[in-house]
């Protein structure tokens, strides 16, 4: 199936629907990064499941166009997305269709071909996306942003006007090469009006598979001291584990693979917080996590 782009510049396809496919979802939260390479894709995918696992209904939407990894990620390649009358079915990746998945990959003929749009197409696709899959009753839709503050960013932002995000993850990796440029998205952010959920230290030490003992390689605590300078909340380090790198690979849930991990222990830290102020017991929402940018 080749990616069709309806670029009219309508924000919703389907007749009648402002909020489009969202009408169902109780939280949206973005997941975001100045940097690439520093393991968003991976945290989002896991960060899913790890939500799944715990009870949730969850949807993950791919926005990273250039460069979509999700499917790999879950295990998903050579899907297809159907449509019917109402829109786009999302791909789900579990058989109770507990964790629903949409990514221009699943669209495109060949899984290699390149996506070469300007930026108007590339924001009439995320459009699409918001406005035209059925994601149905979610407890979290979780976007995979690409690097940077840019035309997709703001697509997102745009198409979620007037149903406000439950706010942003960001995730940086420990050297200040990474911080910075996270530094940049927190300022977006406060320019966006964009609540910041908390930071997430990926890589932040390497788990020697034989011994277990965790090695700084990156350096480490450069994501806890950009959230105290910001005076956001530190949401922990996830450190790199042979495990959570062959997940990705292999399309799998850390849970599964290696429940007692540091990895998922903090993945699932995570998870639980956002449920609780955010999800609920699979069927409703609870507080929110009121933290605002403060930008120094």
């Amino acid at each position: 199936m080749e990616a069709h782009v309806d670029d009219s510049g309508r924000g919703d396809t389907v007749a009648g629907r402002d909020e489009g496919g969202l009408s169902g979802v109780r939280s949206v939260v973005l997941v975001l990064s100045g940097k690439g390479g520093v393991g968003k894709s991976t945290v989002s995918t896991q960060l899913a499941l790890a939500l799944r696992n715990a009870g949730q209904k969850v949807g993950l939407l791919d926005v990273d166009l250039c460069g979509p990894s999700v499917p790999r990620m879950l295990g998903l390649q050579g899907r297809a997305v159907h449509q019917c009358a109402a829109g786009w079915l999302p791909v789900y990746a579990d058989a109770g269709r507990r964790l629903a998945v949409m990514s221009v990959s699943f669209l495109l003929a060949q899984a290699d071909d390149a996506v070469v749009w300007r930026g108007p197409k590339k924001n009439a696709m995320i459009k699409q996306f918001v406005s035209d899959v059925l994601w149905g009753e979610l407890d979290f839709l979780l976007v995979d942003t690409p690097p940077g503050t840019s035309d997709e960013h703001m697509a997102v932002l745009e198409s979620l006007r007037g149903r406000s995000p439950a706010g942003a993850l960001l995730v940086t990796t420990p050297q200040e090469v990474s911080v910075g440029d996270v530094r940049r998205e927190l300022t977006f952010c406060s320019k966006t009006g964009l609540k910041v959920l908390g930071i997430i230290e990926n890589m932040s030490g390497f788990v020697c598979p034989h011994c277990s003992e965790c090695s700084n390689v990156f350096s480490k605590g450069g994501g806890e001291a950009l959230a105290d300078e910001f005076k956001v909340p530190f949401l922990g380090c996830v450190p790199v584990e042979l495990q959570l790198a062959r997940c990705g690979e292999d399309g799998r849930s850390l849970l599964e693979a290696s429940p007692e991990s540091g990895a998922h222990q903090i993945l699932q830290a995570i998870a639980q917080r956002l449920i609780i102020d955010h999800g609920g017991d699979g069927g409703g929402g609870g507080g929110s996590v009121t933290a605002s940018v403060a930008v120094p």
